[in-house]
């Protein structure tokens, strides 16, 4: 993996844990940028590739648990692997419940590490992969009209046109009209894919 595919952020109070980590992971081929507490990372500009955070449980100011839970309230959602010379197992929990990657406990072998940070990135890959997907597909379903949408709404629900036309109170041809535009925007090739992207989006069928 390049480094210019990924990148990994390290947050640790101890400079020199801190540097010994940097450079393991760029050894192994990923971009990395350091930081000395969970407020500097807060402040950053963060670059817009696949990443993820490995980060120290107990620091000054913020804890690491502080610091996946401000992520969490800005919407700033970064997979976390938490290391710590200090842990237990409600900690560990809390964490992995919260959505951590992994929490690993000082000393730990560096092929612990560098498994969980491939496993990290991937997931942030994935999920950065679908918010783009779905994303676009909010636009293409925003590009609708107020009737194609009343139109889709009644397709999805299973309806025939003349059933959506008296529905709607106009004609079937109309209906056709809205039905084949609305098809095209939202790139459904059938009735069936169309159900599927409604649900992605979160769309009901309107009830009878």
């Amino acid at each position: 993996m390049s480094e210019t595919e990924a990148i990994v952020f390290v947050v640790d109070d101890d400079l020199s844990f801190r540097r010994s980590v940097e450079r393991l992971i760029r050894l192994a081929g990923f971009k990395v940028q350091p930081f000395a507490s969970a407020r500097e990372f807060l402040s950053a500009e963060i670059p817009d590739l696949p990443a993820c955070l490995v980060s120290d449980m107990r620091m000054p100011g913020l804890s690491g648990l502080d610091l996946q839970r401000e992520l969490t309230q800005i919407g700033r959602p970064i997979p976390i692997i938490f290391i710590t010379g200090h842990g237990d197992i409600p900690m560990s929990v809390r964490a992995i419940k919260a959505g951590a990657v992994d929490f690993l406990t000082k000393p730990f072998h560096e092929r612990e590490l560098l498994e969980a940070i491939e496993q990290a990135i991937e997931r942030d890959r994935v999920a950065r992969m679908e918010h783009k997907q779905l994303a676009g597909l909010r636009e293409r379903y925003e590009s609708l009209t107020p009737r194609e949408r009343q139109v889709m709404a009644h397709v999805i629900s299973g309806l025939l046109n003349k059933q959506i036309a008296a529905k709607l109170n106009t004609v079937e041809k109309t209906v056709k009209f809205h039905r084949a535009h609305l098809m095209e925007k939202m790139a459904a090739g059938s009735v069936a894919e169309l159900v599927r992207l409604a649900g992605e989006l979160g769309l009901y069928p309107p009830r009878s």
